[in-house]
């Protein structure tokens, strides 16, 4: 990620994009299911079997930062925009009850556990 706010830096925006959408892409290809595997080998529960709210926020994520990245240029308030939806996803998920995506609640189930605290 450093080096992509390095060239970044250097207005060399499509070599800056292809270096966050390449290492984005190393951990969601390799790093995620290795760690399933070696949570198998140490006897930690790991899936990628992940709930409907963690889904959804990365379906939203996954829109937004195409929508910011769609013209090739960018500006201070792209970068607003960007930083604005980690800082409202990373609340969210503070927020999120740890006991709402049990298996069988689905997406109701959650909401109903939100208001019955």
């Amino acid at each position: 990620h450093v080096t992509a706010c390095v060239v970044a830096y250097k207005n060399k925006m499509d070599l800056a994009i292809g270096v966050a959408i390449g290492s984005s892409m190393q951990i969601a290809l390799f790093v995620t299911p290795f760690l399933v595997i070696l949570g198998w080998i140490i006897d930690q529960p790991m899936t990628l079997h992940f709930q409907t709210f963690e889904t959804v926020v990365f379906f939203l994520s996954v829109l937004v930062v195409n929508y910011l990245i769609q013209d090739g240029k960018s500006n201070y308030l792209e970068g607003a925009m960007c930083l604005g939806t980690y800082i409202i996803i990373a609340l969210a998920f503070y927020v999120y009850p740890d006991d709402a995506g049990g298996v069988g609640k689905g997406v109701l189930g959650g909401v109903k556990a939100l208001f019955v605290r």
